[in-house]
């Protein structure tokens, strides 16, 4: 089976873990416990899982909860879900107990393979009855048939409006997703990813643990990300890239750790996806840690990524998460129609790794979906390179006497200091203009930044009209699974 190759991945997941274990080599290094995983035991403990849930009565593409932080045994039951023909449903162990729940009930598992660190969150979420499972089920019975277009992947969206969505991905579709990661980054048997995001959310799932399957390298995972250990986790378990967010990026620029010195440093690029990297930020990273960071763009719903930046010497444009790898990507009007290069648009894509559908919300699903199109909800414009800049969000647009403001306009000021760790600008409801801007920051210990300070920064970069009338010092901003900052949830913390 040929690895990275120039179209999207054939067969099923278990076809693929079957090639690798065929092939020999480490599968997953775990620093922290000073073990390593082969692709032969990662598969055959894999199908000893597989065939205990068989055994124990699970129905092909039958749900089976996964509750579980990056570990050895998250991986084995992640993959053993698969290789028996079922759907792995990851659960977001930072969701709370009521997503959770709602996540149980709604993936109709009946078995859930749970963590020793989670079972006090599964039992307080577990109002439907379902059976906890080990690793160490006993079994002999034979597997289901197991085709491509079959449901892999179960995974509940953050849901910052209304109830989370259940995003189905088959065999097919979670390969595509792992090897759009692959091919943006010419990824090989030489590299190894180091994978600080959890498992449970896609960009942790497809761009680190897919990506490594597809792509003939191996893999190196924490539990979690820790400023202070990254770099020597990295050093310790030979990774080459990683895969981050911004405000992983941003924590490890104001932290004090430093990589090791060494002649030849192996890691040879990070990427942040999930949401924008500020420029700033960026270009200060690059310049501290000669680390380049490649910024990108995914959606759980596209199984990950759609927009990469190239690798140097290609041309990187700052500020855009790049072009379309493995996909196809559009900026459409309201109509549906394709816009001129340069005007602003929705981001709209079609491709191997879009997600089948949403569970049992067939409206949802008919909603999403516009000509064959996947609707982001992403406002950007496209340059004549095919470079995507993204300008906001539908939902997130802040409309102030009748004029749009990005909120990511106000955050790229507000990152442009340097004691800014975290930012977000958010609208206010107001009587006079219908909305007006705020924002919240997070800054470095001992900073005697004020609010008049930043509010003056934007006030001379953006003009009066879309800076903000308040800017909140907070210990901490609202945060999704992957460390993607969530906006929409600001102004129900901060009460005026």
């Amino acid at each position: 089976m040929k690895l990275v190759a120039d179209a999207p991945p054939k067969g099923t997941v278990r076809d693929w873990l079957d090639a690798r274990a065929d092939a020999g080599g480490i599968a997953i290094v775990f620093p922290e416990l000073d073990y390593e995983l082969s692709w032969q035991e990662l598969r055959n403990d894999a199908l000893c899982f597989a065939r205990g849930l068989t055994g124990a009565g699970v129905g092909k593409g039958e749900s089976v909860a996964i509750i579980a932080p990056n570990s050895p045994e998250s991986v084995i039951a992640f993959y053993g879900a698969l290789y028996g023909g079922f759907r792995a449903t990851m659960i977001n162990l930072a969701a709370g107990r009521d997503a959770i729940s709602y996540a149980l009930e709604h993936s109709e598992a009946k078995h859930a393979y749970v963590h020793a660190e989670a079972h006090a969150i599964f039992e307080a979420a577990n109002s439907c009855g379902i059976v906890a499972v080990g690793l160490d089920l006993t079994g002999g019975a034979a597997l289901h048939e197991v085709c491509p277009e079959d449901h892999a992947l179960l995974m509940y969206t953050s849901g910052t409006t209304g109830r989370p969505k259940g995003v189905v991905h088959t065999h097919a579709s979670l390969l595509a997703g792992g090897w759009t990661t692959a091919i943006a980054h010419g990824l090989s048997e030489a590299d190894r990813g180091l994978c600080v995001l959890p498992m449970y959310h896609i960009n942790g799932l497809c761009v680190t643990v897919i990506g490594s399957l597809v792509s003939g390298g191996s893999l190196a995972m924490v539990a979690k990300f820790s400023a202070s250990r990254f770099w020597a986790q990295a050093e310790a378990s030979g990774a080459t890239w990683f895969s981050a967010v911004p405000t992983i990026i941003s924590h490890l620029l104001h932290g004090d750790a430093e990589p090791g010195n060494t002649d030849e440093p192996r890691i040879r690029f990070g990427r942040s996806a999930s949401s924008a990297l500020a420029v700033e930020t960026q270009s200060a990273f690059e310049a501290r840690f000669s680390v380049p960071i490649i910024e990108t763009m995914g959606l759980t719903e596209t199984a990950a990524q759609i927009l990469s930046n190239p690798l140097p010497p290609e041309v990187r444009k700052i500020g855009s998460p790049g072009r379309a790898f493995g996909c196809e990507v559009e900026i459409q009007d309201q109509a549906g129609q394709r816009v001129a290069p340069g005007q602003e648009g929705e981001i709209v894509v079609r491709g191997p790794n879009v997600l089948l559908e949403y569970l049992k919300n067939p409206e949802a699903t008919e909603a999403t979906f516009r000509n064959g199109w996947l609707r982001t909800g992403d406002l950007a414009k496209m340059d004549e390179d095919g470079y995507v800049f993204v300008t906001g969000r539908l939902k997130e647009l802040i409309i102030k006497g009748g004029e749009n403001i990005a909120p990511r306009e106000v955050d790229e000021v507000l990152y442009s200091h340097p004691d800014v760790v975290e930012a977000a600008a958010f609208a206010r409801p107001s009587g006079r203009y219908g909305e007006t801007v705020e924002a919240a920051v997070r800054v470095r210990e001992g900073s005697t930044l004020d609010a008049s300070d930043l509010i003056n920064i934007c006030a001379e970069r953006l003009g009066k009209f879309k800076s903000p009338d308040a800017v909140h010092f907070l210990p901490e901003l609202p945060k999704g699974p992957s460390g993607k900052i969530q906006r929409l949830k600001i102004a129900e913390l901060i009460v005026v």
